[in-house]
């Protein structure tokens, strides 16, 4: 088979595949939520029905199971309600075969326990809602027990708007929207593959193009294979998306005319009629969607807005599914296909050996990385985690906030004030963090280093070994050790001080001395690495440069400054490199030693992002200042790259 009919049919395949694929879901989603928008329907008339018919006749159950009957009739099928009053936990009334059995009202029983909890939750999640001026917890409780059924439960109110009791419905499904099938795409599939066949054999036969993949002309069936596969997936998009349009347009008339069905039952009788301006297709807050008016009329701009809405995802996942398709057409069709599997054979082993490796990183790096990448532009927070991050879509908007807060001190009376929330100044402390302790450690490890490499030192080995063991105790658990001897009260340095004559110091509640707790802390966990490597640096220098200096007249300090020192550099320069990222992401000492106290001033930008994240809650934010982190350390990266570089040019 040609290339590029090959990749017309693979392309074509997923295009139809996935694009059909799409558009099912869609549309059972729509199918779904018109199920539940006609059940939130019937139970929200039926609340208000409920509200009237006690306020003409208070706890008249006669009165309300009536009302039940009337309602459970006018759906013409098994409709069940329970009407709940919560002060006194009584079931005011029910059609429940269950509940039928006892005279009603009457107290719940203990094993009903549960549906009292409901009402409850419910009450809860109306005043918190309330209270914060927003809609945070659901209002409407949903559920799905099977069998073709679907509950709803809902919070009955009164005039002012405090919640009495509780309505729960057990109602049989609406009917599913069948959505259009994808048959006529398969079709299309093999009609313009044995088209662009045709074409080709036509095509060889005058010899316009040729078989080869190096010969003139060889892009032009591909080029038709494009065309052909971008213009029958623009006419299936269009078909798909029209489908799903008409979905929605067909539920929402299905939700207004079983409201002007239930309207119409219920208003006949006068007891208990519902009130005439009141919205009773509601989402799970229980506002109203503005799709279907009070009378059971379609808001046509209301429902325009909605397609635009709901086809605008489905359009994006379209597109970029014919991209897709495009894309595995040219990788047929161009050759690069035969010449990777061409590749693949050469090299068959080697891409055995890396394959395992790759997956891999993809799976456990790269995925997560470009994950929050994506996350950083985004809006989401534990509020809307459910939705898809392309709905919180906020472009540059945290980088914004993040790099354009300038407001990092602030002029009182009382002089200047820092803001220590600032990035700039979480920058300024993990920068000071990262250099003070850098040099803490490389300076502890060279003077350590220079002693043990000193000829004819006793116990080398056992010194070696004592001074090795910070390094090799895990660094939480050396932290909290650190923690805990500058307690305020009990900690070991406060017990010392004391002894000597002195006052207890309260450590963390210092700007400096909260920093010194995580700096002592850290380079007695980072000086063994650094000895380690300059030791073994010393070691491979010749001793014989040291006996010619002698002999020359330099003393101690000359040596070191004119042979220790410049021929350390290829091996410290490495060494301080790794110790600056290590220490500019070092997150336990700081978290588990100060906890960036006292008042975060003295967080790093890694401890910030996580209490961003998982303190505050604010993912996309948080996924924003990491993404900051590992640009600064990219920049930090490339910078010590090419001074490694320089060092190395200077040493052949």
């Amino acid at each position: 088979m040609q290339p590029a009919a090959l990749g017309l049919a693979l392309g074509l395949a997923l295009v139809v595949g996935l694009g059909g694929w799409f558009q099912r879901q869609a549309t059972e989603r729509v199918a779904d939520e018109r199920a539940q928008r006609i059940a939130v329907v019937e139970t929200t008339g039926l609340s208000e029905a409920i509200s009237a018919a006690l306020e003409a006749s208070p706890e008249d159950g006669l009165l309300l199971q009536g009302l039940l009957e009337r309602w459970a009739s006018a759906g013409g099928g098994d409709r069940r309600a329970q009407v709940l009053r919560l002060s006194g936990a009584r079931l005011l009334a029910s059609n429940q075969p269950g509940d039928l059995e006892g005279e009603l009202p009457r107290r719940l029983e203990r094993e009903e326990k549960w549906l009292f909890d409901l009402g409850q939750e419910l009450r809860a999640a109306v005043d918190t809602n309330r209270d914060e001026g927003g809609f945070r917890k659901a209002q409407v409780a949903i559920e799905r027990p099977g069998a073709g059924r679907i509950i709803v439960a809902l919070p009955l109110a009164d005039a002012e708007g405090g919640v009495w009791g509780l309505l729960r419905t057990d109602l049989p499904l609406a009917d599913a929207v069948a959505g259009p099938r994808a048959g006529a795409g398969w079709t299309l599939v093999v009609s313009l593959v044995l088209l662009l066949l045709a074409i080709a054999a036509g095509l060889e036969r005058s010899g316009v193009v040729s078989r080869e993949p190096e010969a003139r002309r060889a892009w032009l069936l591909p080029l038709v294979a494009l065309a052909l596969l971008l213009g029958t997936g623009s006419w299936l998009a269009d078909r798909w998306a029209d489908g799903f349009a008409g979905a929605i347009a067909e539920a929402n008339e299905a939700v207004a005319a079983e409201q002007r069905a239930l309207r119409s039952a219920l208003t006949g009788l006068d007891s208990f009629a519902p009130a005439v301006g009141a919205e009773w297709d509601v989402d799970e807050f229980q506002r109203p969607r503005g799709l279907v008016g009070p009378d059971g009329s379609i808001n046509q701009q209301g429902l325009s807005a909605e397609v635009r809405s709901q086809i605008g995802p489905l359009a994006k996942a379209l597109g970029w599914n014919l991209v897709v398709g495009a894309l595995v057409l040219a990788f047929f069709g161009f050759g690069l296909a035969g010449r990777l599997r061409r590749t693949i054979l050469e090299y068959r082993y080697a891409y055995l050996y890396v394959t395992p490796a790759m997956l891999g990183m993809l799976v456990l790096v790269f995925f997560p990385f470009a994950y929050g990448i994506a996350l950083s532009f985004t809006g989401q927070t534990i509020f809307n985690i459910s939705q898809p991050i392309t709905e919180l879509w906020v472009g540059f908007r945290n980088y914004v906030e993040i790099i354009g807060d300038l407001d990092v001190a602030t002029r009182s009376p009382d002089g200047w004030v820092i803001n220590y929330q600032n990035f700039y100044w979480t920058l300024f402390i993990t920068v000071c963090w990262t250099v003070s302790n850098v040099t803490v450690g490389v300076t502890l490890g060279m003077i350590l280093a220079l002693a043990l490499n000193t000829p004819g030192l006793k116990g080398k080995a056992i010194y070696r070994v004592l001074l090795i063991l910070p390094w090799a105790i895990p660094n939480y658990i050396t932290a909290l050790i650190w923690k805990a001897l500058f307690h305020p009260q009990f900690g070991a340095f406060n017990q010392a001080i004391q002894v000597l004559g002195g006052e207890p110091i309260n450590w963390m509640d210092g700007v400096f001395s909260a920093f010194m707790t995580g700096l002592m802390t850290n380079g007695w966990l980072s000086f063994p690495f650094m000895m380690v490597v300059i030791l073994g640096g010393l070691q491979s220098i010749s001793q014989d440069m040291y006996e010619a200096a002698t002999v020359e007249g330099a003393n101690r300090w000359q040596q070191f400054r004119r042979i220790t020192l410049p021929l350390l550099k290829p091996t410290l320069v490495p060494a301080v490199i790794l110790s600056v990222v290590w220490t500019f992401n070092m997150f336990n000492v700081i978290y588990l030693v100060s906890g960036g106290e006292p008042a975060g001033a003295n967080e790093i930008l890694i401890t910030k992002a996580y209490k961003i994240a998982f303190e505050e809650y604010r993912y996309a934010y948080a996924a924003a200042y990491s993404t900051v982190i590992f640009l600064i350390l990219l920049v930090y990266g490339v910078f010590q790259t090419r001074v490694t570089r320089a060092t190395e040019a200077v040493h052949k």
